[in-house]
């Protein structure tokens, strides 16, 4: 058990410098409200529609590519730091993912689905 001290020490060091500072800011922030910054939109502009309206599929779709792409380029890490033990083997079966990745990118874009109009 005393190879968890460190973390039970660090743990309670964290938590106290994270209460701590919310404590802090509290007694030491200055609440000075203001109209613009209690305002619903900060962006320059007023709101054209309602909050609540809903959001196009295209949307969606784009946020769920992204999401999609990004989590098959995660892969590339551990294939990069595990290069020279992988051998020929591991190398063709990566080209073939970014080669199948590549292709479902470009039909992607084919299609339109990356098109923001």
């Amino acid at each position: 058990m005393i190879e968890y001290v460190p973390i039970l020490i660090f743990l309670l060091l964290a938590f106290g410098i994270s209460i701590g500072a919310i404590f802090f800011s509290l007694i030491v922030g200055q609440r000075n409200a203001y109209p613009e910054k209690n305002s619903t939109y900060e962006c320059g502009f007023e709101p054209f529609d309602d909050s609540r309206t809903r959001f196009q599929v295209k949307f969606y779709l784009v946020a769920i590519l992204f999401i999609i792409f990004d989590l098959e380029i995660i892969f590339l890490f551990p294939w990069a730091l595990a290069f020279n033990e992988i051998g020929l083997l591991g190398y063709i079966s990566m080209m073939i993912f970014l080669l199948v990745l590549t292709i479902g990118f470009i039909y992607e874009w084919m299609k339109g689905a990356l098109d923001w109009n």
